[in-house]
């Protein structure tokens, strides 16, 4: 069988969506990264995930990591209005097999946390691909990331509030150190065969009839 799900198969799949939905997938991939990715350790409270989920999207992180240990729930697809169809969601039964697995990427393990005497938001350093650990709404993360962790950041805060809630601090990460990224000199795009991966991914999902529409481009495909 030839390559089905090559750039041949991309273009088969584009004659099925719409151009404008085309542009707009390239436009935002050429803004999507996997220099940093997010973690977010046994959020009990479903919300939270699905806003940071959001934020991912917004903000161009392609891959967001939840661990699962305690609290095992589905996304929460009213919150994350439509974001779990472009941000890829890895879940994790543990957080010793989601740092394992981070670390095997190439991703410094960073907790996020403002009881650790460590940087500020403003002083950290983007250059190394990096894994963003957030913790818990009432105890933060836990202690095996804050043992394993390479390095630890937190944000500036001036008020009697020693603390945000997980969906405003990962908002707040983001969009800095995202933004600081992209006025940098670092290679931090998709490559060219994950952008390719990801265009059949988002063309599948745009199309209602794609389970069709793929078994029949495999059956013409074959030998």
């Amino acid at each position: 069988m030839k390559n089905t799900f090559g750039a041949d198969y991309l273009q088969h799949l584009e004659g099925f969506i719409t151009e404008n939905r085309k542009e707009t997938f390239l436009k935002v991939l050429q803004n999507r990264t996997k220099h940093f990715t997010v973690a977010v350790e046994d959020v009990f409270q479903l919300h939270n995930t699905s806003a940071v989920m959001r934020t991912c999207d917004v903000f161009g992180i392609q891959e967001l990591n939840v661990i699962e240990e305690k609290f095992g729930k589905d996304i929460d697809k009213e919150i994350a209005l439509g974001a779990q169809k472009w941000v890829d969601i890895n879940r994790h039964a543990s957080t010793a097999s989601c740092i394992h697995k981070l670390r095997g990427e190439g991703y410094k393990i960073i907790a996020t946390s403002p009881h650790i005497d460590s940087c500020y938001l403003d002083e950290f350093d983007i250059t190394k691909p990096a894994a963003l650990f957030f913790g818990t709404e009432k105890t933060g993360l836990s202690q095996e990331v804050l043992d394993q962790a390479d390095s630890f950041i937190k944000i500036p805060m001036v008020g009697f509030t020693e603390s945000l809630n997980i969906s405003t601090s990962a908002a707040i990460v983001m969009q800095y150190i995202t933004s600081k990224l992209r006025k940098s000199d670092i290679d931090w795009k998709l490559t060219d065969e994950e952008l390719l991966q990801k265009r059949i991914d988002w063309a599948e999902k745009s199309i209602k009839d794609i389970d069709y529409i793929k078994r029949k481009y495999i059956e013409a495909n074959q030998e």
